[in-house]
C-alpha cells in the first residue's frame, strides 16, 4: 500500500537547484534513511515531503496521516537536551499517524535511551523516513537508504551496511571502467603515434628506386597515396580518442605520517594516573572514589548515561585536580563544540595552520580527508556551514603541538561522511585519545579501552568497545575486587622494598595502602 507519492519535486536556493527528484514512493512498513553530505538539502526534502513546505514544482500526494518530528536544539534551561528529544519523540509516537518523518532524532539521546527508541519504532506499525547519522540506528531499522547527492535520490535496497556494500562494489566497478578506460586510450595512442610515423616516411623515395624509374614505375604517386591513406587511418584513430567516453579516476585518500611531541617518552607508559577520585557535583555523588591509568597511545572511550559524569570527569583531567597525575611528557588539546576558537576573518589554512608545527602538505592533506579539496582551503571561516566548522576546529586540534586529543561528542552536526573521515584521522593518529561519543559505530572503529560510568562507579575495560558490548555476564569482574588485588599487589611490593631499605616515605605510603584496603574491606 502506497502511503506517499512525490514526483517531478525541484527546489533551488539562489542559483543552485537543492532538490530535483523524478519520483519517489513510500510504501507501508517502509524504514527509509536519508543520508547526505551537510547543505546536501535532507532536511528540506522532508519537509517538503511532510507538506510543510511547497516545492517550485512538482507534487507530493499522501494517502495517510503524516508526522514530522523535527530537528530539535535546546532551548529549554530546566530539562535536559536528551528530555527535550525523549517528550518530542514520545509526542509524535502518540499520534500513531501511519507515517512518520524525523529529522536527526536521536540528538542528545545517549545510547540507553537510542537503543530505546530503536525498540519503539521497531514495533511502529507504519513507515518512517529517517535523516541521521547515527549508522547503528539506520543498520537496525532501515529496509533501504535513500542517498539524496546534487539534487538527485538514489535508493539502495537494504540497511546502512547493505547500501555501504553497494556503494563499494559500485567504487570497484568504477575503478575497473577507469582502468578500461587507460588501457584503451594507450593503446589507440600508440596505433596513432605509428600511423603518423608510417606516414610521415611513406612521402619518401625508397633509396633503391631511381629517379628515372620512379617516373616509369609512378613511385611517387604510389606513396602519396599510401600516405593518404594513412592519414585517413589516423584521423579515424584521433576520433575514436575524441569520442572515447572518459572515467575520471577515484581521488586516493593521501596517508597521513605526523609527529606527535614527546613520542618515544610517553607512547606505551602510563601518562595519566586517576587515584581515589570522585566525582561530586553539589550534594550528588556522580561515581564514588575510583583510580585507573591511561597509557600513551591508547584510544579510551568514556561512556555512560546523559548527567553520569563524564564531561565532569573529563574536566578533571584537563584541570589536573587533586589525585590526578599526569605525566611531564603529555600534552593535551581538548575539543568541545566550542567553535570561539576560529577567527572568522581568516581562512581555513590561516586558522589550522596557526598553531601546528606540522607542514603545510600534511595540513592540505588532512583537510582533503576531511573534503576542503583545492582552493576550498581558502575559503573565510565566517561563510562556513556549522558542521565545517567543527571540521575545521578538529582539524586546528589535530595538528597542534599535542599528543593526546581529549574529544567531547565530536560527532554532533557532521554527516555520515564527515564522521568517516573523522574516523579515518583517529584510527592513524599515534597520539593517545580519550573519546567521549554516543555514537556505537565510531566508538568501534576507534577505541581499544573503555571507560565506563554506570551505577555511580568507574570501570574499566581492557579492550574494544564491540568487545564491552558483547562481553559474557559471567566473565565480567567486580572492581572491587580488581581494587583490591592491585592493592595487594602494591602492599607485597612496598613491605619488600621496606625489608631491603627501610624509610620513612615508604613506611608512611604502606600505611596509606593499609588504610585503603581496610576501606575497601568495610
Amino acid at each position: 500500500m502506497i502511503l506517499l507519492e512525490a514526483n517531478q519535486l525541484k527546489w533551488s536556493i539562489k542559483d543552485r537547484l537543492i532538490i530535483d527528484v523524478e519520483s519517489l514512493k513510500v510504501q507501508n512498513g517502509e524504514c527509509i534513511g536519508l543520508v547526505g553530505r551537510n547543505g546536501s538539502g535532507k532536511t528540506t526534502l522532508l519537509k517538503i515531503l511532510a507538506k510543510k513546505k511547497s516545492p517550485e514544482s512538482g507534487t507530493v500526494t499522501l494517502y495517510a496521516r503524516s508526522e514530522i518530528l523535527p530537528q530539535l536544539k535546546q532551548t529549554n534551561t530546566i530539562k535536559s537536551g536528551g528530555e527535550v528529544t525523549q517528550a518530542y519523540i514520545n509526542e509524535a509516537l502518540a499520534k500513531k499517524a501511519e507515517l512518520l518523518l524525523a529529522d536527526e532524532p536521536t540528538t542528545n539521546l545517549d545510547t540507553a535511551h537510542i537503543e530505546k527508541l530503536e525498540r519503539q519504532l521497531k514495533r511502529w506499525h507504519g513507515a518512517l523516513i529517517i535523516v541521521s547519522h547515527d549508522r547503528a540506528f539506520l543498520d537496525s531499522l532501515c529496509t533501504s537508504i535513500w542517498e539524496l547527492h546534487e539534487g538527485q535520490v538514489k535508493v539502495y535496497k537494504g540497511n546502512y551496511s547493505d547500501y555501504v556494500s553497494q556503494k563499494d562494489l559500485e567504487q570497484r566497478q568504477h575503478e575497473n571502467a577507469y582502468e578500461q578506460y587507460e588501457q584503451k586510450k594507450k593503446q589507440l595512442e600508440a596505433a596513432l603515434v605509428l600511423k603518423e610515423q608510417k606516414a610521415a616516411r611513406a612521402t619518401k623515395t625508397p633509396k633503391k628506386v631511381s629517379g628515372s624509374e620512379a617516373r616509369i614505375t609512378g613511385a611517387k604517386p604510389y606513396f602519396a597515396n599510401k600516405q593518404k591513406k594513412l592519414r585517413k587511418a589516423a584521423k579515424a584513430i584521433e576520433t575514436r580518442l575524441d569520442i572515447l567516453e572518459k572515467v575520471e579516476k577515484i581521488k586516493e585518500a593521501p596517508p597521513i605520517k605526523m609527529n606527535v611531541p614527546n613520542a618515544e617518552t610517553f607512547k606505551g607508559r602510563i601518562i595519566l594516573r586517576v587515584d581515589d577520585v570522585s566525582g561530586i557535583v553539589g550534594r550528588r555523588t556522580l561515581w564514588k572514589p575510583a583510580r585507573f591509568n591511561i597509557k600513551g597511545g591508547e584510544k579510551v572511550a568514556i561512556i555512560g548515561k546523559n548527567g553520569s559524569g563524564k564531561t565532569t570527569l573529563i574536566k578533571k583531567i584537563i584541570q589536573a585536580e587533586d589525585g590526578i597525575t599526569l605525566s611531564p611528557a603529555i600534552k593535551i588539546g581538548y575539543f568541545s563544540q566550542n567553535l570561539d576558537l576560529l577567527h572568522v576573518e581568516q581562512s581555513i589554512l590561516e586558522n589550522v595552520a596557526s598553531t601546528s608545527r606540522q607542514s603545510e602538505s600534511l595540513i592540505r592533506t588532512v583537510l582533503a580527508r576531511l573534503h576542503f579539496f583545492g582552493d576550498d582551503v581558502y575559503k573565510k571561516v565566517g561563510v562556513l556551514s556549522g558542521g565545517e566548522r567543527v571540521k575545521v576546529s578538529f582539524a586546528k586540534l589535530f595538528v597542534s603541538d599535542i599528543n593526546t586529543l581529549i574529544l567531547d561528542e565530536p560527532t554532533n552536526f557532521l554527516d555520515i561522511e564527515s564522521v568517516e573521515a573523522l574516523e579515518s584521522l583517529l584510527q592513524a593518529y599515534e597520539g593517545t585519545v580519550l573519546l567521549v561519543s554516543h555514537d556505537r559505530r565510531f566508538l568501534q572503529a576507534i577505541v581499544n579501552k573503555v571507560i565506563a560510568i554506570e551505577d555511580q562507579k568507574i570501570r574499566l575495560f581492557e579492550g574494544t568497545y564491540d568487545q564491552f558490548e558483547h562481553r559474557p555476564v559471567q566473565e565480567t569482574r567486580d572492581w572491587q575486587e580488581d581494587e583490591r588485588l592491585l592493592l595487594e599487589t602494591k602492599i607485597t611490593a612496598v613491605l619488600s622494598q621496606l625489608s631491603i631499605e627501610p624509610s620513612e616515605a615508604l613506611e608512611a605510603e604502606f600505611q596509606k595502602l593499609l588504610a585503603q584496603k581496610r576501606k575497601l574491606d568495610k
